[in-house]
């Protein structure tokens, strides 16, 4: 150590000594780990080279096709529940929104006569008015959402089986030439689900009302006496919610080619949710990410794909994916305390 050095911590007794200061690439690293993607996405990535690994028709255009198609569905729904769980609620009921948009706009088009395309408008937006009645009920007549769209998520369901007799039905012939667009081409949902996660991530980052949405679920009082109006926000949240779910029923009806009433239902609901949460979106409220809910559901695509691949059977899926969602809490926690004692 030079003298020059020693005077000067001499001259300030107490004061720890210069850290020397990291290289670009360590900056970089850091800035990386500190992102709520990176960890997801690690594992993401890992999947991808581990079921390649072992079966190496993973990577081919067939299955990354049927991944896509596993993933794109569910992290359109993602992206709504995370405006909610970001807002402080949770809709149930989306799963059962997603089944019956598709029976909508069957009815309209083979019933009715109405075009295709305003089938399709006016179903998503009748998902959206079901998810203003879920946040009316939640907002103005303060029912929990948890049990308010418990309740919506019974109903739908009985509107859907009850107007459908429980039966499937075929894709409107009339919609026919709108099939390539919506769903059926091989990277059509996938295509989709890009353009609403970049879109939305930008709104929840870059916008007063992804702001608010923040605010109204890390602090709903402090945002209140701020003058955002949490309940507007929250309303709002849950017709997002409801759109997007019954738009990604109609692209999953397209791409089958015909409308299940077992379609969706709460287990693209409970998927949709489990994505959100592992890709780093806190069920207590306040903080989120729209792209990590998109790689949340990559990661459940890819476990669903490489399993039967490899032979392994669809049961231990569900232990895996709530093993998934509880060590996802614990990191986010952990991660939450560094970022803060990082910050500070």
């Amino acid at each position: 150590m030079s003298e020059s050095t020693l005077r000067d911590q001499a001259a300030t007794p107490g004061t720890p000594p210069r850290r020397p200061a990291r290289g670009l690439p360590g900056l970089a690293t850091d800035a990386f780990l500190r992102r709520r993607e990176a960890t997801i996405l690690l594992v993401a990535l890992g999947l991808l080279i581990y079921f390649q690994t072992a079966k190496s028709v993973f990577l081919t255009h067939d299955n990354l096709v049927n991944v896509s198609q596993g993933t794109a569905p569910y992290a359109i729904i993602a992206v709504g529940e995370v405006f909610l769980l970001v807002s402080g609620e949770i809709d149930l009921s989306v799963g059962m929104v997603f089944a019956l948009a598709p029976f909508l706009m069957h009815y309209m088009v083979d019933f009715s006569g109405v075009y295709p395309i305003i089938a399709i408008v006016l179903a998503v937006l009748a998902g959206a008015l079901i998810g203003l009645g879920n946040g009316l009920v939640t907002v103005v007549l303060r029912v929990p959402s948890f049990v308010a769209t418990l309740g919506s998520m019974f109903l739908v369901q009985g509107i859907m089986l009850t107007t459908s007799h429980a039966y499937p039905a075929q894709i409107p012939e009339a919609a026919d030439g709108l099939a390539g667009w919506f769903g059926r081409a091989p990277w059509a949902e996938l295509t989709w689900c890009l353009v609403i996660v970049v879109f939305f991530h930008l709104v929840l980052t870059r916008t007063r009302w992804g702001l608010h949405t923040v605010a109204t679920g890390g602090n709903p009082l402090g945002a209140a006496e701020a003058g955002i109006r949490t309940g507007r926000i929250k309303i709002g949240n849950f017709m997002l919610t409801g759109a997007l779910g019954a738009f990604a029923g109609i692209l999953e009806a397209f791409r089958v080619g015909s409308i299940d009433p077992s379609s969706g239902g709460s287990n693209a609901m409970f998927i949709a949710v489990s994505a959100a949460v592992i890709g780093g979106t806190a069920l207590a409220g306040g903080s989120g990410t729209v792209v990590g809910a998109l790689l949340g559901a990559l990661v459940l695509a890819e476990m669903q794909n490489g399993f039967n691949l490899i032979g392994i059977s669809a049961n231990p899926f569900n232990i895996i994916l709530g093993s998934a969602i509880i060590i996802s809490m614990v990191l986010n926690v952990h991660l939450a305390r560094l970022r803060r004692a990082g910050r500070s």
